[in-house]
Order: structure tokens, then C-alpha cells, then sequence
């Protein structure tokens, strides 16, 4: 018996890895985050898998969950949103598996960064612009920040934030962040991405509190803040360049 812990992906049903559609589709027994994982994936699930929904329930009753399956012999597949390495809250989950002697594996899923940055239709790291994304949050309800990881802390190398979990707290990225970025600074924030009410408030810093003022956000965000993320005017890659000699191209093979 195994427990598969499986990233589902930011909210599209099929940004499924295909390792992670086929453990569903041979796994007895799923629990899925119901109130952010998509009801669809479940029809991969075999016709009379046992399907729990985790939204409502403590980490003591998902560990009784898998008590359950291990003394039964049957294999769980475990569906979180997103990715597994980040903010998965998977870690606790492995850490009490391991002192049950229950084994677990790991397949990772399209993380919501990635996906909001789809919607945007842009690449993260522009040449001599940023080559750098910070994916962080700011404090809230279920976990404090470290010393030391702040925003002004990662602002301060200009680098892309990606700032999760953090609608709620505009005010306070605008406040914090224009000081290093300059009130010009493009921000787009991304809401529910790939979902069907997926949705893109776009402004800089200056203005964006206004811009979500008109159409307020009460769900899933990411708030990105970066002079990439409208940059237009950069040197291209010396990747393709043809006079960029790579070990891969026809003419550097003997």
C-alpha cells in the first residue's frame, strides 16, 4: 500500500501530469481538496473508488484516513492544487507517514505561477531586465513569515515577486514595494488561472489598488510586481543568436 501524493495542477482538469491522471485511474481509495481541486479529475478515478473530500476535515481525521487504507491494503492517491513544493502543506502530511512505517511517493504538478503567467501570455525572465522570480506570500492565519523573508527584503533585488496567498494584503505590497520599484512599476494580478472564472487586473503600482476598488477579488490570487512584466524594448536572447556557438547545433559536430 501507497500513499501518491498528487499536484493537480492550478485549476484546469486537464494541466494533469499524465503520471498523476493514471495513479488516479488505478487508486481505490482518493482524498482531494474539494474547495480547490476541480470535481472533474475525479472521473478518472476507478467507477467505486472511495473519494473523500478533506476540505472540512483536520489533519488528525486524513491521517485516519490513511490508517484506514494501509490496514485495508489499498493504494491512496492524494490530490492537492497546484504544485507539491510549495505551500502544499504536504510536508506534515509525509512526516506523519514516515512514523507509521507508511510508504508515499510524490508527483508533481503545474504550479499556479506558471499557470498565471500563461494567462498573462509572458515570459518571467527577460534578458538583462530580470533573470529572477521570487515566489513568496506574506503572513496570514495559517503560517507567519521567517525573519528575514520580507517583501522589501526580496524587493530590494528587483527581482519578479510572484506573492501568493497575499490578496488581502495589496495595500500593504503597494506600500512596501514602491519605494524599491518605482509607483510605475507594472503589476498584474491573476485571479483563479485556467479556472472558467480565471480573470487578469492589470495597473502598476500607483493605480492597482484603484483598478481591484472597481472589480473586487475575494478568491485564489497572484499578485506579480516586475519591470518584465511589460517589457518590450529588451536585447533578444544570445540562445538562438546564430553566431552563438552551441555544442547541439549541426556545424559544432564533428
Amino acid at each position: 500500500m501507497t500513499v501518491h501524493f498528487i499536484g493537480a495542477g492550478p485549476g484546469a482538469a486537464d494541466l494533469i501530469t499524465v503520471r498523476g491522471r493514471d495513479l488516479l485511474a488505478r487508486c481505490p481509495v482518493c482524498l482531494y481538496a474539494g474547495s480547490i481541486v476541480p470535481t472533474e479529475l475525479l472521473d478518472h478515478c476507478p467507477a467505486h473508488a472511495h473519494k473523500v473530500d478533506t476540505a472540512p476535515m483536520s489533519l488528525d481525521e486524513i491521517e485516519a484516513e490513511y490508517v484506514a487504507a494501509h490496514a485495508a491494503g489499498q493504494d491512496v492517491a492524494r490530490l492537492h492544487s497546484g504544485d507539491l513544493s510549495v505551500w502544499s502543506a504536504v510536508a506534515e502530511q509525509m512526516r506523519r507517514l514516515r512514523a507509521l512505517g507508511i510508504p508515499y511517493t510524490l508527483t508533481p504538478g503545474v504550479p499556479a505561477f506558471a499557470a498565471a503567467a500563461s494567462a498573462l501570455g509572458r515570459e518571467l525572465t527577460i534578458p538583462e531586465v530580470n533573470q529572477s522570480l521570487v515566489l513568496t506570500r506574506v503572513s496570514g492565519r495559517a503560517s507567519a513569515m521567517p525573519d528575514g523573508e520580507t517583501l522589501a527584503a526580496f524587493g530590494r533585488t528587483g527581482a519578479t515577486l510572484a506573492i501568493h496567498l497575499a490578496i488581502h494584503a495589496l495595500d500593504r505590497i503597494v506600500a512596501e514595494l514602491t519605494p524599491l520599484y518605482g509607483a510605475d512599476c507594472p503589476v498584474a494580478i491573476v485571479v483563479r488561472a485556467t479556472w472558467p472564472d480565471e480573470r487578469i487586473v492589470a495597473g502598476t503600482l500607483s493605480d492597482i489598488e484603484a483598478r481591484v476598488a472597481e472589480e473586487p477579488i475575494d478568491r485564489t490570487a497572484i499578485v506579480f510586481v516586475g519591470r518584465g512584466l511589460e517589457a518590450e524594448d529588451f536585447r533578444e536572447s544570445a540562445l538562438y543568436d546564430a553566431a552563438y556557438q552551441r555544442r547541439f547545433r549541426g556545424r559544432d559536430m564533428p
